[in-house]
């Protein structure tokens, strides 16, 4: 049975780069009928902590990328045990020596490390991505492999973990192709097969730089907290590196699974583009129940609202499907409401200049009046159930007179702004009512 693994680090929280090894690994795993098991290598003392583990283990199953341990959270710092017998194992087959060294850290002072014997040889490796790679290992020495019997270091105890978890394939970013030479000698000394390869293509920023915290937010928990739906998440990251051979673009986990095929990763880095990132989260939130939406947005716990935004109005009811066309992430659409760019709903608009109901053509704007008072007029007997009954009403009018010379005044007498969305839109929003005090306060503004 295939059996790959996820091994995260708890130094930090999710990085997108662990979260896309992860669902590979998940993905190769479950196409294959095979099963992942997860591992915390929290060997790093000074760094590791529980709370990034736990924060690492929760952001991979929001995601929905599970492992077959569950329950058995295996974590290096409680195996020392397990490592010290295969310490010794390889000292007694002399695949490794202990060797009494000065400190590097305290000159002067001698402490006992173990050594891999090296055998100086060439070593190549077949990678299911990048094919036959060849190392000469000459030039690695004698590899330290632990600090002392009760402390073994990172190579030595990922060959161990490996196989004692069955893994058959690892599965990793190409930054861990150098390593894997000394697990090979590491695996032949201690006699364990060698598991199979396949190295990733790292993520790039958009100047194919590793991507790191300069260039924006890195982790899943910040595209969380931005408004990035898990299936946005899990879709741009698996064309990330790889390509499914067709022009479909959005995909559920299910068919990312069946999709999925390691000969189709790219060798070349994956570059990180926003733009797209942003295109694929507007598309899964295009496709959410009005509800649905209003959970998404959970404007409740935004902060720093307009008090006079009422988010249980049936106002704003009306303009949410405005601002689900508009926006890419939830973040945009707090950004937008503090910005004043739905202050129409709420507020009647009563700034705006009577310059601003002029229309190109027009001498002033006096010539907008009667186009304002006809609109009113066909208004009161319309249909206010869509923008589009309300657009129906208006459009016969519209062609007659210009759409420009009828839509411009309306828009800006019932928004205040050049800027906005269409007047159908914010009739609809506002109402009837609303709408046609809007339009009166223009023409009074136009009367003086």
């Amino acid at each position: 049975m295939i059996i790959t693994r996820i091994p995260p680090s708890p130094t930090g929280k999710l990085h997108i780069g662990t979260a896309r090894t992860a669902l590979f690994n998940y993905l190769f795993a479950k196409k294959n009928g095979g099963k992942m098991v997860f591992r915390s290598e929290d060997t790093d003392k000074a760094r590791s902590t529980k709370e990034s583990e736990a924060e690492i283990m929760s952001g991979l199953q929001w995601l929905g990328i599970t492992w077959d341990n569950e329950g058995e959270i295996v974590r290096q710092s409680e195996r020392a045990p397990i490592y010290r017998e295969y310490l010794e194992k390889i000292i007694a087959n002399g695949g490794a020596y202990v060797s009494r060294e000065e400190s590097k850290n305290t000159p002067g002072e001698m402490v006992e490390v173990v050594r891999l014997k090296n055998p100086n040889k060439v070593l190549t490796f077949n990678d299911l991505i990048r094919g036959d790679i060849t190392f000469d290992t000459t030039e690695l020495g004698d590899i330290v492999i632990a600090r002392n019997l009760d402390d073994a270091l990172y190579h030595f105890t990922v060959v161990v973990d490996d196989y004692l978890m069955g893994v058959t394939h690892v599965i990793r970013g190409e930054d861990h192709i150098s390593n894997t030479p000394r697990q090979i000698l590491i695996q032949e000394a201690l006699g364990i097969e060698r598991p199979i390869y396949a190295h990733l293509p790292l993520i790039l920023a958009p100047d194919r730089s590793k991507m790191s915290k300069r260039h924006g937010a890195v982790s899943i928990e910040s595209y969380r907290e931005l408004g990035y739906t898990k299936d946005a998440i899990l879709n741009y990251l698996a064309l990330l590196g790889w390509n499914p051979g067709t022009d479909q673009e959005l995909f559920t986990l299910a068919e990312l699974v069946e999709k999925f095929e390691v000969t189709q990763i790219q060798k070349s880095g994956a570059v990180f583009d926003i733009k797209k990132f942003n295109w694929f989260n507007k598309e899964y939130l295009r496709r959410m129940s009005a509800e649905e939406f209003m959970t998404y947005l959970d404007l409740s716990t935004a902060e720093g609202l307009p008090k006079y935004f009422d988010i249980t109005s049936d106002s704003f009811t009306r303009l949410l499907p405005t601002i689900q066309e508009r926006i890419s992430i939830r973040q945009e659409a707090i950004d937008e409401i503090k910005a004043g760019e739905y202050d129409f709903v709420f507020v009647s608009p009563t700034e705006y200049t009577t310059d601003m109901l002029k229309w190109k053509n027009d001498p002033d704007a006096s010539a907008a009046l009667p186009r304002l008072e006809k609109a009113a007029e066909l208004l009161k007997t319309a249909d206010f159930s869509t923008p589009d009954t309300i657009k129906a009403a208006l459009w016969g009018y519209a062609e007659e007179v210009g759409k420009g010379e009828l839509f411009s005044p309306l828009r800006i007498a019932l928004s205040g702004k050049a800027q906005s969305p269409d007047p159908f839109t914010i009739a609809y929003i506002v109402g009837l009512e609303e709408t046609l005090r809007r339009i009166a306060t223009a023409c009074d503004k136009i009367k003086g």
